[in-house]
């Protein structure tokens, strides 16, 4: 059984062979302050302080954008830090993808939760209900115990009204895109930061998250379970920011093509005035001769 993720009996064996293969690649960890790096099996990692890259982001982004502004702010962070998450996960699992036996998707996705041990980020526990496949289908139920970014609030003494978990779930849903070759994100629907007993995740293709947590949340309210908190999560908008720009960028050309296409149109209008302008004067000219 493997000790670094928990995980239903069925797919025991695939984690165990990645929590084998991870941790051979963890044990070739070298150290070199005097060079100011960190090699693991010809790897360049870096060290980051956890609050940095959750509490301590979020209060830095509200500095910015001031007091009255924490809405916005907020959902500026959650964009930021999902969408590097994402990106991150993506990367660091198609770079393990070669090493995985076999190469199947749920190969692939098995060394996640194990690297994401090793590196510190959260311990994963999949659910039962979990059914990842590379289709439309494809849904995750998981739990993250130890989670860096809750744990960074609850050290901070702050309670958060919303999920804080954001780059544990950019990177989770990251790493499965790339495993299973389909869009996916996912959400945290419980959270430790919150008070809840729990960080829970619901991971889905982008159309059907929505659906995905609607059915969890009702499931639970029959169930009778309670969390200490109304349910409040967003749906991860990803890469928001890069759509923002597109429509910018969009809006700009279209922009400059109405401007190109009025400046032409003036300039044929002028050409007209100039050619009805010639027509008159040699009108002109030729009713003076007619005088003559």
């Amino acid at each position: 059984m493997p000790s670094t993720v928990d995980v239903p009996e069925a797919l025991r064996p695939v984690f165990r062979a990645a929590e084998e293969l991870v941790s051979a690649h963890f044990a070739k960890k070298r150290e070199h302050p005097t060079e100011g790096t960190i090699d693991i099996d010809g790897e360049r990692y870096v060290l980051v302080r956890a609050a940095s890259l959750s509490e301590r982001f979020f209060k830095v982004v509200r500095e910015i954008y001031g007091a009255g502004r924490e809405r916005e702010a907020d959902g500026f962070a959650r964009n930021i830090l999902f969408d590097l998450a994402h990106a991150v996960g993506r990367s660091d699992a198609e770079t393990y993808a070669d090493r995985v036996p076999g190469g199947d998707p749920i190969g692939r996705l098995s060394a996640g939760p194990v690297h994401f041990a090793f590196t510190g980020w959260a311990k994963v526990r999949i659910f039962e209900e979990s059914s990842p496949s590379p289709d439309d289908d494809y849904f995750l139920i998981y739990d993250h115990p130890y989670s860096f970014e809750s744990d960074a609030w609850q050290r901070s003494g702050d309670r958060s009204d919303f999920p804080v978990c954001i780059m544990s779930s950019g990177y989770s849903s990251g790493w499965c895109e790339a495993s299973f070759g389909v869009p996916l994100v996912a959400t945290e629907v419980l959270c430790r930061a919150c008070g809840d007993e729990a960080c829970r995740f619901l991971m889905a293709p982008p159309h059907r998250i929505e659906e995905r947590v609607d059915r969890w949340t009702a499931e639970r309210r029959a169930s009778a379970a309670r969390t200490s908190r109304s349910l409040v999560y967003q749906i991860p908008d990803l890469f928001a920011r890069k759509r923002l720009e597109d429509r910018l960028r969009q809006a700009h050309d279209d922009l400059e093509a109405r401007v190109a296409e009025r400046t032409a149109a003036l300039e044929r209008e002028m050409e007209s005035r100039k050619e009805v302008e010639r027509q008159l004067r040699q009108s002109q000219k030729m009713e003076a001769i007619g005088r003559l």
